[in-house]
């Protein structure tokens, strides 16, 4: 039989509860939101004459708890269509329909009696064979199941999510000595190809792997600050992206996180180990004077750092008063900046005397002794550490990656110097003349285990270009992109340049790419594996020929981009695209006319040119108005002024989409685009698109002519936007933007309903963006954009 999640059961409607069932809700699992039920009424029920028994205050808790799903930032949800998968219910009234679910979670309050008592009602309306696991963010799984049926431990184990679900790659998955090993695998396998997360082996002990190791980390650096007088600002400034941690650092993190559900997470481990390392885990005594002030973090409003107006203060750990935020100086931190490459950046900041490199040696080295010491205790192998401290807290490398990093044998000999000890087995590991954890030899990673080295095992479904180029090199490549082979007939063309900015070069590789395919290959695949897929063109090459007033060379530029854009679409082989994260602009316009798109979970396309003071320039509003005119379903009667309006809106309002999900309602998708919910499987997925296309006899798109509003729709257009203006959505340059933009997408001055074909519709978009990107004031908005990052509404 092949098992199958078909139904979900949540228990526990708590912000993680309604987290996981959102997400669950997001990959269309209908799940059931259960929570307890209210013992008394709510002035508003009472108002309305309900009684206990009426089942809207029996469900209030966890009604409640879906309905601040529709608000959260950011949104759990990647559509609010999808909030009609999850069924809200309550602990006594709805556990017997745990017959017809096939995985439980439960999510209820940190406390062993109450879990217990949870799982003994599940056991008894469970079905056999169903899955039941915890959240727990770190009680024993192990204890959580005794007294329960042979067939409950079976199916029992720990699925632990890290906050926010939809947002958060790490899932732990920890099993217990009864679970049956084909559910931990099915699970493994669920969690990585349906949850789309990143699943790490975690042993049943305190905290499991990450927020064991993580939270050392935290509470040493809090001590490390204390002990050398370091400032909360001072320490942020240099724990942050400057060592591969997220820009949150170490006090902003803990803002955001809570101290209150920090506190809790030290505390379950300082109950649960000993001596020198329990002392580790008590939290410092400002913070408890911070706990009893009610000074959390941003749920409070204060924390380590206060927003006062527009200025943003610092605690003082001695005086708890708020002062100027304060940056550390040093010369190890200019030395690092201007120093490339991770390996290079940390040896030059941990082994610096200066008061950053101390810092960082006294608060580093220890996590990373910690986690020599815990291999073996919290997870079997260096990967599964590594992976769970990148995936969970966002380092760019595990404490592993870092040694290597930062070298192990130079290291390791300081710390027996200082008097610090060090595992035996590393100590082995050194005196064997083993040099790093991880090695790299033709693209095939191994890793150092228990005297030996064995190559990591990845997913099949994971393609590493990096591995690629390395193994097989590249068919050719300029300043902006690579083409290279990815197996079975597909090449795949990669954006290279700063942020995969879009400039002539890139324009010339899209050209070479789908010759290529066309004469050599089954098909094309655009993608990459950098932070985002395509931040959008080059404006700072833009606004330098604008300044200049060279028009010919821009509208050169525009017409060559044009072009590149209509031979992706009307390639003789399938081309595939595969946007992520942020898809902005010329992202989008690359996007548009693929034969297929397929997309992450997480990608947020827009055609933002508005914000520089433009419209799009590569074809991006005709692509987005005839997707929409065909993303309709058939039998329906086409309105072309709605379509028309809907487009508008979107561009002119510059609107990003929130996910893939909302992509589609937006048309940047339709239904026979796809989404990677994995992220790292992405490439894959859109590879088997591109064969199975092929396998299919795929014939490019017939070109059709193109049904325009005309006049009288632009008309109807320009009344939107002056709506717009008056609601204080628009400025006065943005008018100016939107007319252009009507003019366009309404074809001009003709009759409504005529048919024009595309390039009649290219040449009044590119003389509009010529028109447009010639004006001060959209310079003013390129120049804005390239030195402060955010539009200028001028």
């Amino acid at each position: 039989m092949v098992r199958q999640i078909r139904k979900a059961a949540v228990l526990g409607s708590g912000v993680m509860g309604s987290g996981i069932a959102a997400h669950l809700a997001n990959i269309g699992i209908p799940t059931l939101l259960l929570d307890m039920v209210p013992r008394e009424l709510t002035e508003d029920e009472k108002k309305k004459g309900l009684t206990l028994e009426d089942k809207s205050v029996r469900n209030r808790i966890s009604q409640t708890a879906l309905s601040k799903l529709l608000k959260q930032k950011p949104a759990p949800l990647t559509s609010k269509k999808n909030l009609a998968f999850i069924e809200a219910g309550n602990f006594e009234d709805d556990l017997e329909r745990l017959k017809d679910v096939d995985w439980v979670i439960e999510v209820v309050v940190e406390n062993l009696a109450v879990k217990k008592s949870i799982f003994e009602k599940v056991d008894q309306f469970r079905k056999p064979g169903s899955i039941v696991s915890s959240n727990t963010s770190g009680i024993s799984i192990e204890a959580m199941a005794e007294e329960r049926s042979e067939d409950f431990q079976k199916h029992f184990l720990g699925t632990h999510f890290f906050n926010p679900p939809r947002y958060l790659k790490l899932l732990e998955i920890i099993p217990t000595k009864a679970t049956d090993s084909t559910v931990f695998a099915f699970m493994r396998e669920f969690g990585e190809n349906v949850l789309g997360k990143g699943v790490v082996e975690a042993r049943d002990t305190p905290n499991f792997i990450a927020n064991r190791i993580g939270t050392y980390g935290l509470l040493v650096t809090v001590r490390e600050m204390l002990k050398g007088g370091y400032s909360v600002g001072e320490v942020d400034s240099i724990t942050g992206p400057l060592i591969g941690r997220p820009k949150s650092a170490t006090f902003r993190t803990l803002d955001v996180v809570g101290l209150d559900t920090f506190a809790h997470v030290a505390k379950n481990v300082y109950d649960q180990v000993k001596g020198d390392e329990q002392e580790v885990f008590r939290t410092p005594d400002f913070m408890q004077k911070m706990l009893e002030k009610g000074w959390i973090g941003s749920k409070s409003g204060q924390g380590f750092f206060l927003k006062k107006g527009k200025e943003i203060l610092e605690l003082n750990p001695e005086t708890l008063q708020y002062e100027e935020r304060k940056k550390l100086q040093a010369p190890s931190i200019e030395i690092a900046k201007q120093t490339k490459g991770f390996a290079n950046k940390m040896k030059a900041l941990v082994y610096s005397e200066d008061r950053a490199g101390q810092l960082l040696w006294n608060i580093v080295m220890p996590t990373l002794v910690y986690s020599a010491q815990l291999l073996g205790e919290i997870a079997e192998t260096i990967v599964d550490l590594d992976q769970a401290m990148k995936w969970g807290f966002g380092w760019s490398a595990g404490p592993f990656e870092i040694w290597d990093a930062i070298g192990i044998a130079q290291s390791v000999a300081r710390l027996e110097q200082e008097g610090i000890a060090v595992p035996q087995w590393l100590k082995d590991f050194v005196a064997a003349g083993h040099e790093t954890f991880y090695k790299e030899e033709n693209g095939i990673v191994s890793y150092y285990d228990n005297g030996s080295y064995k190559q990591v095992i990845e997913n099949p479904r994971v393609i590493h270009l990096q591995t690629i180029k390395k193994q097989k090199g590249v068919i050719k490549k300029n300043s902006g992109a690579s083409l290279m082979d990815i197996g079975d007939g597909v090449i795949l063309l990669e954006f290279t340049s700063p942020n995969n900015a879009i400039g002539l070069d890139i324009v010339q590789m899209i050209n070479v790419a789908v010759d290529e395919a066309e004469a050599n290959y089954k098909g094309l695949v655009i993608g990459n594996q950098g932070k985002n897929f395509c931040v959008g063109a080059n404006i700072a090459m833009m606004l330098m020929e604008a300044q200049d007033d060279n028009i010919f060379e821009l509208d050169f530029v525009i017409r060559q981009f044009q072009n590149a854009m209509l031979k992706i679409k009307y390639s003789a082989v399938p081309v595939v695209a595969a946007p992520f994260n942020m898809t902005l602009g010329g992202g989008a316009e690359v996007s548009l006319p693929a034969a297929r798109i397929q997309a992450t979970t997480e990608t947020y396309i827009g055609l933002v040119e508005a914000g520089v003071g433009l419209i799009p320039g590569g074809g991006g509003t005709k692509e987005l108005y005839m997707k929409a005119l065909k993303g309709l379903p058939k039998g329906v009667s086409v309105d072309i002024q709605q379509v028309a309006n809907k487009v508008f809106e979107t561009v002119a309002m510059a609107n990003v989409s929130t996910s893939a999900a909302e992509a589609r309602e937006t048309n940047f998708l339709n239904f026979a685009d796809g989404i990677s919910v994995n992220p790292d499987h992405q490439l894959y997925d859109a590879k088997q698109v591109v064969l199975s296309l092929y396998e299919q006899g795929y014939t490019p798109p017939v070109r059709e002519k193109v049904p325009v509003v005309g006049e009288s729709g632009y008309a109807t257009l320009l009344l939107g936007a002056e709506a717009m203006r008056l609601s204080g959505y628009l400025s006065e340059h943005d008018m100016v933007i939107a007319k252009e933009l009507a003019y366009v997408l309404s074809g001009g001055k003709l009759p409504f309903g005529t048919e024009v074909d595309e390039q009649y519709l290219l040449n009044l978009e590119r003389e509009a963006f010529l028109r447009l990107i010639s004006m001060p004031k959209s310079q003013q908005r390129m120049q804005h954009m390239l030195i402060k990052g955010k539009p200028l509404r001028n």
